[in-house]
């Protein structure tokens, strides 16, 4: 008996696993699944051309369209509410700004270089430091030269001989005198004799062995092969010395921007060795060659360097004016971008805005050229365009909106009896988001108060699922305070445009009926 029992309990296993695995394998493998058929239903045989997967041409994508544009008026209290500002369209000459890395170098035009015309030996050495600042005829070393030495003595020579030859004789032997001079004389200035070493060898009588070299220019010296001692040929240059009065500047502008510039064209540097300072200057060349690894081309400008405070090797940050021509423009900040298109509200005076859509350019810092859609002259929105923009769709909502519902008895065509007129108002004027007092004034045609009258007054914003924003309402029923004045308590959950709707009823039948529209202050 035991065992019959093991027997039932491991065959009921068996089927229990079995049927857990069948619907496993229907949950998992849903390609087993057959779908029922009725038996006059065809059948259609799939080939490999068919799928059961619809195409993409059978789905169709709607087109994405832009809401059309619409007008907005808005009173004085909720512009500055929101924070209109008003900016002029403007025509004027714009530049534009090309921010590039620079380099700044010496200014190879001018650079000095110190050399002899004549060979020989270096003596005394005074300007013997590299980057040492020398001034214009200081003395930079003096040298010994054997074909100097001789020129000397062919030049006091020549002069002893004019002087006897015009105390003894005349004519001819004076005058070849008198040419041995000026010959001997030129030969020192061709071997670049200062005029002051001439005048002391013409004063003393006496052969000069050592001529002192003076720097010809004001500048640092930034190479120095002149050694006590050393032996100089011609073509020895001894000094270099750089005037850094003036630097030029190498700005790596991408090669796209190129043909934007030209020599001439402003420029500005600014370095993070000297915060808040400009240096001024110029594009002097755009150099024919292009840098195959970075796709830049060098363009060397010029800037005046007062105490050398913009140094060779130094790295700079360069930004280059490009004119643009005259140009219509705005602030940036008057533009909005709606999707595929730009808007600017333009300003019709009485808080009327129209959107137009407009064609910009480039970015100009804070402003903003515009290529169509706008005349200069006219006054855009500049500030707030976004919640100029909420108002749109706000108030387009609300010409979409259907009327609220009328009281019994009242007319359909009619909005306000013709012989009741509402007087409408609030405190605080205008109302404001939390708790307000309602006031409405009933007065005959005659003049007189309209009394014992029912008045109520509903408030209503449309629901805006674009903004997902489900529709408020707010009623208030007024109580009669006598003489015609009606008034009574509403709470207003947020602020922005309401539409109000006000009914005066008596004895059951509307007397008179008002819908307005309603700015209420205080955040959405």
């Amino acid at each position: 008996m035991k065992t019959f029992t093991y027997r039932i309990a491991l065959f009921s296993a068996m089927a229990v696993c079995v049927l857990l695995a069948a619907i496993l394998l229907y949950v998992l493998f849903p390609r087993y699944r057959r779908a029922p058929q009725s038996s006059d239903s065809p059948v259609v045989a799939r080939g490999p051309a068919m799928s059961s997967q619809p195409t993409t041409s059978e789905v169709p994508v709607p087109a994405r369209t832009e809401p059309a544009l619409a007008a907005v008026q808005l009173s004085p209290q909720r512009m500055q509410e929101i924070g209109v500002t008003l900016a002029t369209v403007e025509l004027k000459n714009v530049n534009d700004k090309l921010s590039v890395p620079g380099n700044v170098d010496m200014d190879e035009e001018r650079l000095s270089y110190v050399q002899t015309r004549f060979p020989g030996w270096i003596q005394d050495v005074f300007a013997n430091a590299t980057y040492q600042y020398v001034r214009k005829g200081q003395r930079l070393f003096t040298v010994y030269s054997q074909d100097l030495v001789s020129s000397e003595q062919e030049y006091l020579l020549a002069r002893q001989n004019q002087k006897s030859f015009s105390q003894n004789a005349h004519g001819m032997a004076a005058h070849e005198s008198g040419w041995l001079l000026q010959a001997a004389e030129e030969r020192l200035r061709q071997f670049g004799v200062p005029a002051q070493a001439i005048t002391d060898l013409e004063q003393s009588g006496k052969v000069q062995r050592n001529i002192a070299i003076d720097s010809p220019v004001s500048g640092y010296i930034i190479e120095r092969n002149a050694l006590p001692n050393a032996y100089v040929q011609p073509d020895t240059r001894l000094y270099t010395i750089a005037d850094l009065s003036t630097v030029w500047v190498y700005a790596n502008v991408f090669q796209n921007d190129v043909g934007r510039l030209k020599p001439g064209d402003p420029a500005q540097v600014t370095v993070d060795a000297y915060p808040g300072r400009q240096f001024n200057g110029h594009i002097d060349q755009v150099l024919p060659q292009v840098d195959s690894a970075t796709r830049t081309v060098r363009v060397r400008l010029i800037f005046s360097n007062p105490g050398v405070v913009l140094k060779p090797g130094m790295y700079v940050n360069v930004v280059i004016a490009v004119p643009l021509g005259r140009h219509l423009v705005i602030p940036s900040s008057a533009v909005l971008q709606t999707g595929s298109r730009a808007i600017a509200f333009i300003n019709r005076g009485n808080g009327n805005l129209e959107p137009r859509t407009i064609e910009t350019g480039p970015q100009l810092d804070d402003s903003v050229i515009v290529l169509h859609g706008l005349k200069a002259g006219e006054q855009v929105v500049s500030s707030a365009n976004f919640l100029v923009d909420s108002e749109v769709q706000l108030q387009q909502a609300l010409q979409a909106f259907s009327p609220l519902p009328q009281m019994p008895g009242a007319s359909a065509s009619t909005t306000s009896a013709p012989s009741i007129q509402i007087h409408f108002s609030t405190q605080p004027d205008p109302p404001h988001q939390g708790a307000n007092t309602v006031r409405v004034q009933l007065t005959g045609t005659d003049g007189k108060p309209v009394i014992d009258a029912q008045v109520t007054a509903t408030f209503v914003m449309p629901a805006m699922p674009a903004m997902g924003m489900s529709e408020k309402r707010a009623a208030a029923t007024l109580t009669d305070k006598g003489n015609g004045f009606y008034e009574g308590q509403l709470h207003l959950e947020t602020g922005g445009t309401w539409q109000v709707s006000v009914a005066a009823q008596r004895s059951g039948e509307v007397i008179a009926t008002q819908q307005i529209t309603l700015d209420v202050a205080g955040g959405m």
